[in-house]
């Protein structure tokens, strides 16, 4: 990652864990996931040794830094509110970021991002500094409308530990509807993997595959997935759809109710919501209504009534 000395930028996402800053933001597994857009890393900072002169790296990040948040609100369509690096202490000392009044938050666990998910084991932690582009970041980046800060689409999260853990414990009273032979992965397994995806923002079988895929060890043991060869392997593509495609969905709807009456957002409003389905007559010509009760905040439906009017 960045060092201490600097020349050629490259700027993206905030990375997706790093708990120094995410404390310092005061965001928790609820808004942080959904907000990372709104923060930018400085992955390479680099001056060659022959291209040293007095001030350089300092003046580099000072001119970035004046022009980020329009260049960013052009290309992105949203704010940016934070800048970060990380500084590998083996290597460097971070000193072009203290010249240039950037803070030092801590160090991170050490763990690095792998093909399966994560490192097993913490290799190299890094020094976690950030420069706040405004003097209220911390209250921008944790302001409850999601809407303000101009993020396209619904919040995300991200799952912490015994989130994941309770994820299949909500539908294991589902009844499997495959055949036993050649099961590998349980259906609360399964459905928890698609849910959790689900909830992280994925979209799409693809999508719970690849997501699945990139979880690490502690995470598919949370999840309890099956173990082979000393690894816990997850469901393929074809394992998620199958499961999804067989299995009612109002089963589904209230299992994932019950997850959600645990750790989703409390409302503090509710919204009645009526629709009238347009040429849906049941059996005696009568045209079919529905009335929704949808959360505010949680976007969660509490309730639905159909009823049936006379022609």
């Amino acid at each position: 990652m960045a060092g201490s000395v600097g020349g050629t930028d490259q700027h993206v996402r905030g990375r997706l864990k790093c708990g120094v800053r995410d404390r310092w933001i005061g965001w928790d597994f609820r808004s942080q996931y959904g907000r990372l857009n709104l923060i930018a890393n400085n992955s390479r900072f680099l001056i060659l040794p022959d291209w040293h002169r007095p001030n350089v790296g300092s003046r580099v990040l000072s001119l970035v830094e004046r022009r980020i948040t329009d260049d960013w609100q052009a290309r992105f369509g949203h704010p940016l509110f934070l800048l970060e690096t990380f500084v590998d202490p083996r290597r460097f000392y971070g000193g072009v970021y203290r010249a240039a009044n950037w803070m030092e938050l801590g160090l991170t666990q050490g763990y690095r991002r792998t093909h399966q998910g994560y490192s097993d084991t913490a290799d190299a932690p890094k020094r976690v500094f950030i420069r706040p582009l405004y003097h209220d970041t911390r209250a921008r980046l944790t302001h409850p409308d999601y809407q303000q800060l101009q993020l396209t689409g619904d919040p995300k999260i991200m799952l912490n530990a015994e989130q994941m853990r309770s994820l299949p414990l909500c539908f294991s009273d589902i009844k499997d509807p495959r055949r036993p032979q050649g099961r590998r992965h349980r259906l609360p397994v399964v459905l928890g993997i698609a849910a959790g995806a689900t909830l992280c923002g994925m979209s799409g079988y693809k999508g719970m595959a690849n997501w699945a895929g990139g979880l690490g060890q502690q995470a598919r043991e949370r999840f309890g997935c099956r173990r082979e060869n000393k690894r816990y392997v997850v469901p393929s593509e074809f394992v998620i759809r199958d499961c999804l495609v067989r299995v009612e969905p109002g089963t589904l709807d209230r299992a994932l109710n019950l997850w959600n009456q645990a750790w989703g957002l409390q409302d503090s409003a509710l919204a009645i919501d009526g629709k009238t389905m347009k040429n849906a007559l049941d059996e005696t010509g009568c045209q079919t209504h529905i009335l929704s009760v949808v959360g505010h905040e949680s976007k969660a439906c509490y309730a639905q009534k159909k009823s049936a009017s006379y022609p």
